[in-house]
């Protein structure tokens, strides 16, 4: 006769086509009922109108008749809580890193365990903790981190970068780092060193010019995972490069990295100023500070004092006013910015007497200056 054991080992073998793991280690299998050789599986898939359901269903029907004594497989389908799902994803994270996969949150004792905590986030921490946002991508965000986190090194601060724009992760290319992850004795992971700045990235996890195709309680994870199990040294400044818009990771920034201010990176013209209030309004409605608005590509230096203004004028300035916050400052379009990003040689490096690069040290010393008002 089958039994709940025999069921269970062969639902071990099917997976979920999302995520890659076992339905039984993602905790999505709640309940087996057996009546003879009749079989009963209840399945919670991680979102309701799953575009794959009928392929879970398909492969633990045939997987659980063959065992035997089976006469009838019978799948029903539910549909995880928000809880289930976010420790399904844990899981799911967990075994793509090598972890043995941990208990579900709510039988986890209480404790730091389950919170995004880090030293650097403790209130007695003298670390900045800066998150660079844009309300939408292109406007040069991740650029004008890694060369602020360039200004803030050379102004005498241990500076260390997270970047969070996972789908667009470019710091380690931008900043000259490469290379695999490595872990130290207490296998937390080592920080790329480049150009004096500590970076970690998912460019350390994943091969090159390879897609991360997660969803949006994955993000969060990485985030904690960032937090965590990294061996940050002491750092003056943390910079958080963010992916653009109102998503899951700037969510996570605004609602658990309390301590965390924004800085916002927009371009002068009027869609990238009215994106970029929302973002705005996502930290407001946080309680978050936003510490000030940089506004990138603002103008081509033409000699003698004149600007060709590319993208219009007064985008920046426009909404440090909406926002009550000040405008630090307004990054030329200079070729010089790119080709260091290129190179990974950030522009205050390999262009140190261009106005970009006086610019960006500018606007490091004014974010020094209002983080410690």
């Amino acid at each position: 006769m089958v039994n709940h054991g025999m069921v269970l080992s062969a639902l071990g073998a099917v997976t979920d086509p999302e995520l890659h793991y076992d339905i039984v280690t993602l905790n999505m299998v709640r309940n087996i009922a057996i009546q003879g050789g009749e079989v009963t599986v209840d399945v919670a898939l991680t979102v309701a109108g799953c575009p794959l359901h009928q392929r879970i269903e398909q492969d633990v029907t045939q997987a659980v008749e063959k065992l035997p004594g089976v006469s009838s497989v019978q799948v029903r389908l539910d549909v995880m809580n928000d809880e289930e799902r976010r420790n399904a994803f844990a899981r799911a994270f967990q075994k793509s890193q090598g972890q043995k996969a941990s208990a579900p949150e709510a039988q986890r004792p209480p404790g730091r365990e389950g919170n995004l905590w880090s030293p650097m986030l403790g209130e007695s921490s003298e670390t900045v903790v800066l998150g660079i946002a844009s309300g939408k991508g292109g406007v040069g965000k991740s650029t004008v981190t890694a060369n602020l986190a360039v200004a803030l090194e050379r102004l005498g601060f241990r500076v260390g970068v997270m970047d969070m724009d996972i789908y667009g992760y470019s710091q380690g290319r931008m900043l000259g780092a490469h290379g695999q992850a490595r872990a130290n004795q207490e296998q937390k992971i080592i920080p790329w060193n480049a150009q004096g700045v500590h970076v970690v990235s998912m460019g350390m996890f994943v091969p090159d010019n390879q897609a991360v195709v997660w969803r949006g309680p994955m993000l969060g994870k990485m985030m904690q995972q960032f937090f965590t199990d990294v061996a940050w040294p002491e750092l003056d400044y943390l910079l958080i490069d963010l992916p653009p818009g109102t998503g899951d990771v700037a969510l996570d920034v605004a609602q658990r990295l309390p301590k965390a201010s924004l800085v916002i990176v927009t371009t002068p013209q009027v869609v990238a100023r009215e994106v970029a209030m929302r973002t705005a309004d996502v930290a407001q409605r946080a309680q978050q500070r936003v510490l000030g608005i940089i506004e990138n590509m603002s103008y081509i230096p033409m000699g003698g004092g004149e600007r060709m203004e590319v993208f219009g004028r007064g985008g920046g300035e426009e909404l440090s006013k909406q926002l009550d916050v000040p405008l630090l400052g307004q990054i030329p379009l200079e070729s010089s910015v790119r080709e260091g990003g290129d190179r990974g040689t950030p522009v205050l490096l390999s262009a140190p007497d261009s106005e970009a690069a006086i610019t960006f040290l500018q606007v490091a010393q004014k974010i020094h200056a209002a983080a410690h008002a």
